[in-house]
């Protein structure tokens, strides 16, 4: 009588388990590889469209005064850059405007110290200009202009501030008083060289914190635009 055949050896315990454990590492790190690559585009394409916003923002940055002649009520004046105090009095000199309002001047500051620091006449400070003393930062100082605003009846207003603060100081200002005529007159500080600006540092640095400023700006509209409706009669 022949001997019974000896059955296959199939795989081991050690083996099978092995290969179970081999088939879930594999998918974790297909899971992996997926979730770098959609990671990796999503990171490219906001880069994508910060810059392109950038580009955009920039050419929004007036590069001459386009309106230099209209009256107003009013010229406001953020304080923050040189040379807007001066030309400021000098519209106001100009007859452009009945009075003009400072905004976010330090408390440390007085209107003596205007008058004697820009030789102004006294009757000149005493009828046409005017301090405010509560603003800290852009939105700041359209709440404390358009709270100035109304206490004077004025319905328009000639805003001065340099060229590339302009396009988020408008944005404050008009959420701040939507029903205020607004005239941008930028000023041109020298050392920011706008038409080139990629060239520069200090000037690409600049103009990229006013984007991220203007954006978180943007970013507030909605919900002021709101508020501002709900308090409307």
């Amino acid at each position: 009588m022949e001997p019974a055949p000896t059955p296959p050896v199939g795989p081991g315990p050690r083996r099978r388990a092995a290969g179970g454990r081999a088939a879930p590492a594999a998918a974790n790190r297909r899971a992996a590889c997926l979730g770098l690559r959609v990671l990796a585009t999503t990171v490219a394409a906001l880069a994508l469209l910060w810059t392109g916003g950038l580009v955009w923002f920039t050419a929004q940055i007036p590069r001459q005064a386009a309106n230099a002649t209209t009256t107003t009520d009013a010229i406001i004046v953020p304080t923050g850059g040189a040379g807007r105090m001066e030309e400021g009095l000098g519209l106001l000199r100009a007859g452009l405007a009945k009075k003009l309002f400072i905004t976010g001047v330090s408390r440390e500051v007085s209107i003596s110290q205007v008058y004697n620091d820009h030789q102004l006449r006294s009757e000149d400070v005493e009828c046409c200009i005017e301090m405010g003393h509560t603003a800290q930062d852009t939105a700041g100082n359209a709440i404390e202009a358009a709270r100035w605003m109304a206490k004077q009846g004025f319905r328009s207003l000639r805003l001065v501030t340099a060229n590339y603060h302009m396009p988020r100081t408008l944005m404050e200002f008009r959420l701040a008083m939507p029903d205020v005529t607004l005239v941008a007159n930028p000023i041109f500080p020298q050392h920011v060289k706008v038409d080139d600006w990629w060239r520069y540092r200090g000037t690409a640095g600049l103009i990229a914190s006013e984007y991220a400023k203007y954006l978180l700006a943007l970013s507030r509209a909605p919900f002021e635009q709101s508020g501002t409706q709900s308090t409307q009669p």
